[in-house]
């Protein structure tokens, strides 16, 4: 079973970094493509970046291409989400998921993903 819990977040000056990470008690991620959402208030839940069971496929949208990476550690059972370049609209809660489907290398939409942690804040001052 996998259990996801993220860590990392907390409050950055605008194009300020931070590392979330995403950790599966159930020492199961490699077996998942994994992917990162965030949710700010008032908003739909936005994909924000996803990375293949490989770990060699990822994806990210424009909203945060050139400034947000994807990597996972299967050792470790652990995914990252690097952030650089932080802006105010990056404020959000971020929640990383797990995907059993094999139709593909990574998944952008979030009824794709079958197991989620509970976020972690993130919070950009201007």
């Amino acid at each position: 079973q996998v259990q996801l819990v993220e860590s990392g977040g907390g409050l950055v000056q605008a194009g300020g970094s931070l590392r979330l990470t995403c950790a599966d008690s159930g020492h199961t991620l490699s077996s998942y493509a994994v992917g990162w959402f965030r949710q700010a208030p008032g908003k739909e839940r936005e994909f924000v970046a996803a990375i293949s069971r490989s770990g060699f496929t990822t994806h990210v949208p424009d909203s945060v291409k050139g400034r947000f990476t994807i990597s996972r550690d299967d050792y470790e059972n652990t995914v990252y989400l690097e952030m650089n370049g932080l802006k105010p609209e990056d404020t959000a809660v971020y929640f990383c998921a797990a995907s059993s489907l094999l139709s593909g290398t990574y998944y952008t939409r979030s009824w794709e993903y079958d197991f989620w942690g509970q976020g972690t804040q993130v919070t950009v001052s201007s």
